[in-house]
């Protein structure tokens, strides 16, 4: 018997619209806020706008807002002073006053309530709490929202570690004082409250998590240098603007793919298919979006080495998305800040199928230099690999070297590393002519001295 599937908890999102963010933006950064906390299991059921020239720097909101918002929460429309006040008759019928906890507990009863407010914004602290004091629901911000999605969709050892270490970041200062700070624990020193114990612990384990990534970077740096003088295609690009797809085709890789923000955490590191010559490897990196979290970036900074060290970066953009531009600019700002923009690239305009004529003509004309195709299209994939193959063979030189029989190994690493034009056998060894990477030959003839002088 199929078991009933439980109710998605429900949501009411909150944006302050600055004179700086136009009404199509706005909207745009609602609708990507409303797919985040799908992805996190909400559903939205209410929002809640307001223009300001700045957010209130208590509460967000304006106070007529705040009421209209508490109104939906079943909360009280306003932060009680930290000392109680009298309650007069006055405020009560104004439906101000009385029992606080009973105003929160019958908003937490009540299923029509939204259970959680989501802000568009990342928030101060001190904002989220009197927001919960007026509404009487829980509150995130954006940058809450993102690093929750990051910690379930982590898979590999250090994209856990690298979440884990900007979760806590962001968890730290958002602690409260759960008890008096009178009391003591075992191993709390003199003086200490329970909360400054609970962020000694955060620090320790921050400074724990850094170690060991340090030491898994430092795999990662040696299987780099391993594939050194394989280039190396890196697929950048927003969250959902298809990298995975696209990963998944030009590699026949079982990647996952999903309709879904941030599906993907993980570099992966594969080869084209079908294998060219030399091999060219291509990487899907994680998808980068607005208000992209900075503790998050620091973190995922190693990761993104795969793209740092690329021959070539493709700037993969969702075309069918009215707001791809501003989407591009997110990803080369981020790249540009870890300092991972300085190899050749190319614009990739995915998912064209969903494009109409006159809006693919008007792209043509704006971008004459992107590729347009559909990561769903064998013939534009095809087209796509052939593009990567003549580009990176136009970084290639030609060489003619000379390698005795007893060095026969280099002959398979040119076969593997480069594209053999002439191949020759003599008395001594074999003589070929190749088109390969610079680094590549450097390599390969210092291989080649070193075993003569041996």
């Amino acid at each position: 018997m199929t078991q009933p599937v439980p109710p998605r908890p429900t949501a009411i999102l909150v944006s302050v619209q600055t004179p700086d963010i136009s009404d199509e933006q706005h909207a745009a950064d609602l609708a990507e806020l409303g797919r985040l906390v799908d992805t996190l299991g909400y559903d939205v059921v209410d929002t809640v706008t307001q223009k300001r020239d700045t957010l209130s720097k208590s509460v967000v909101l304006g106070e007529g807002k705040l009421k209209e918002l508490a109104q939906r929460t079943g909360g009280r429309g306003y932060v009680p002073s930290a000392a109680p006040a009298k309650t007069d008759k006055a405020r009560i019928r104004r439906g101000e006053g009385g029992d606080d906890e009973a105003d929160v507990d019958a908003a937490d009863d009540d299923p029509t309530r939204p259970k959680t407010i989501v802000v568009d914004h990342e928030i101060t602290p001190s904002q989220a709490r009197n927001l919960e004091k007026a509404t009487g629901i829980g509150v995130l911000d954006r940058t809450g929202v993102i690093v929750e999605i990051f910690h379930r969709h982590a898979r590999s050892r250090e994209a856990r570690l690298q979440v884990e270490l900007a979760r806590l970041a962001y968890v730290s200062p958002r602690l409260r004082e759960g008890s008096a700070p009178s009391e003591r624990q075992a191993g709390r020193g003199a003086g200490d409250t329970a909360l400054e114990l609970d962020r000694r612990r955060i620090r320790d384990r921050m400074a724990e998590i850094r170690r060991e990534l340090e030491s898994i970077q430092r795999d990662q740096g040696t299987r780099r240098t391993q594939r050194h003088g394989t280039p190396t295609v890196a697929l950048v690009g927003y969250t959902n603007a298809g990298k995975s797809s696209l990963m998944r085709a030009l590699t026949g890789s079982d990647v996952l793919v999903a309709d879904q923000l941030f599906a993907t955490l993980d570099t992966t590191v594969r080869a084209l298919h079908p294998e060219s010559h030399p091999r060219i490897l291509v990487s899907d990196t994680v998808g980068f979006i607005q208000k992209l979290p900075h503790d998050l970036v620091a973190s995922f900074r190693s990761t993104l080495d795969e793209a740092r060290n690329a021959a070539l970066l493709l700037y993969i953009v969702d075309a069918s998305d009215p707001t791809f531009k501003k989407q591009y600019d997110v990803t080369r700002t981020v790249l540009r800040e870890i300092e991972a923009d300085q190899a050749p690239s190319m614009l990739v305009l995915n998912k064209i199928d969903r494009v109409d004529a006159e809006q693919r003509a008007a792209l043509e004309q704006e971008f004459p230099d992107a590729i347009l195709m559909s990561a769903k299209d064998r013939d534009d994939v095809a087209r796509l690999r052939q593009i990567i193959v003549d580009r990176i063979s136009n970084d290639l030189v030609e060489a003619e070297l000379f390698v005795p029989y007893h060095q026969h190994a280099v002959v398979a690493a040119l076969h593997e590393h480069a594209l053999v034009l002439h191949e020759k056998h003599e008395d001594d060894g074999t003589r070929l002519t190749v088109r390969a990477a610079p680094e590549v030959l450097d390599k390969l003839r210092a291989q080649l001295d070193a075993g003569t002088q041996a």
